[in-house]
């Protein structure tokens, strides 16, 4: 009976000690993931935020198609459009809505209005979408576009006599970053570089022409920046 007791003593110090072990171990992990590294540059202490900002003008159909002043109003669309460097253009005709004739007429109008200001046609679409029995349900243009937003800078600063510690300002790059969100001309570069354009055949072969050649094929030096012109001046 001693014996017995003896080893369910036992029994129970091992569970014991294995939940200790378990405990400890488990609070080291835990310990271990909350230890992050604090961010070091600029793109870690500060990002630019990108966001969908849908571009899009209200046409109203009419019956003998696009009007001089909707013509006007798609050229500044065309000029915004190619400014943002922007995607695909889609138009919406309405249906169940207006007089189909009408809206037809409208919609392609402004389709060969936008080729005709040179978008390509490939970059223009036509689609439809539900009116409702709305009469007066426009034809809707538009086009996606982003918005880059940059860091809020220059609420506080740090102590810039604090150099004990050898780490950068908490503040540092965050202007920088706040200017380029300001300065880029196309958020959307952020997201995703753009594709290649193709490869220029005519040039490619000049270049094997003078490989084969044995000729130079780098471009050659232009002499107003190997500092000719600033040797004779001194002279």
């Amino acid at each position: 009976m001693t014996q017995h007791r003896s080893l369910l003593n036992a029994s129970a110090a091992l569970i014991v000690l294995g939940l200790l072990a378990l405990g400890g171990c488990a609070t080291d992990g835990a310990e271990h993931e909350a230890k992050v590294a604090p961010p070091i540059l600029p793109t870690e202490r500060y990002s630019i935020e990108v966001s969908p900002a849908p571009q899009e003008m209200k046409l109203a159909a009419h019956a003998s198609g696009l009007s001089s002043t909707q013509a006007d109003a798609l050229g500044q669309f065309v000029h915004d459009w190619m400014a943002a460097t922007g995607g695909e253009i889609t138009l919406k005709a309405p249906e169940h809505g207006p007089d189909p004739a009408g809206a037809y007429r409208t919609v392609t109008g402004a389709r060969d209005y936008l080729i005709a200001r040179g978008v390509a046609p490939d970059k223009v679409r036509i689609v439809g979408y539900d009116a409702g029995g709305d009469a007066h349900a426009p034809i809707l243009v538009g086009y996606m576009r982003y918005h880059a937003q940059g860091p809020d800078c220059g609420k506080a600063w740090s102590d810039l006599s604090k150099t004990y510690d050898n780490e950068g300002y908490p503040e540092f790059g965050c202007a920088v970053t706040a200017n380029i969100a300001a300065q880029i001309a196309d958020p959307a570069d952020l997201l995703a570089p753009r594709a290649s354009d193709a490869p220029d055949a005519q040039r490619r072969q000049v270049v094997l022409d003078k490989y084969r050649q044995g000729a130079q094929t780098s471009t050659a030096a232009d002499p107003q920046a190997d500092g000719s012109s600033s040797k004779t001046a001194g002279q």
